[in-house]
């Protein structure tokens, strides 16, 4: 089954299907409807028009240049028939076909990576743009009664213990700042006796 290309879009054709225009210097030229038709009458470039594979590969949406088309090519050269040769045929161009849908896939890929990375930054200026505009998810929501119920009960649970243990601080720093108080008011006296034994043993010495 042959299936022909629509001249001015590029879609395929299928048997029986489409129209055939033949021009006076006999080039025929093959449309997949009339929407194709009117505007090959129109003399319009099909390059121009979005919505026609040419366009596509002019624009580099669609893979133009691979080896894969060169067996799309019609060759006008006479084959004498040759079953294993028909066979050998058939599966290099299921072949084909699979590895050109692949680097097909692998180019629309390719080309959205880059659009992916525009809109990427595009997000990210206006984010920053419009930082005040944004709100956290949370920031309308209340919480329920029960959970402040809890949360309560567990701050009356923990108000004890602090105390105590903050009393047992408390305690600890009396302690040494008594202790250090009354090393310090001991340490004058003990000067003061030294200096009495010495008067008394100055005295002795000169009564003597």
């Amino acid at each position: 089954m042959r299936i022909d290309k629509c001249f001015f879009c590029g879609s395929p054709m299928y048997p029986g299907h489409g129209t055939h225009f033949v021009r006076n210097d006999c080039k025929i030229f093959k449309f997949c409807r009339s929407k194709c038709h009117k505007n090959f009458k129109k003399k319009k470039n099909p390059r121009k028009a979005k919505w026609t594979k040419a366009f596509r590969k002019s624009a580099g949406k669609e893979l133009a240049v691979d080896p894969s088309f060169e067996f799309e090519k019609r060759r006008n050269e006479p084959v004498k028939y040759d079953r294993a040769l028909w066979t050998e045929t058939i599966t290099a161009v299921k072949r084909i076909e699979e590895i050109k849908n692949k680097r097909q896939a692998k180019h629309i890929l390719d080309r959205l990576k880059k659009s992916k990375e525009i809109q990427k930054a595009q997000d990210i200026r206006e984010v920053q743009r419009d930082l005040a505009l944004i709100r956290s998810p949370a920031a309308g929501l209340k919480r329920p009664a029960r959970d402040m119920d809890v949360e309560e009960e567990e701050e009356e649970d923990k108000k004890p213990i602090v105390g105590v243990a903050a009393m047992e601080d408390d305690l600890d720093t009396s302690i040494t700042i008594s202790a250090t108080k009354k090393v310090k008011k001991l340490a004058p006296k003990r000067q003061r006796a030294k200096i009495e034994e010495i008067r008394d043993s100055d005295q002795e010495m000169e009564e003597n």
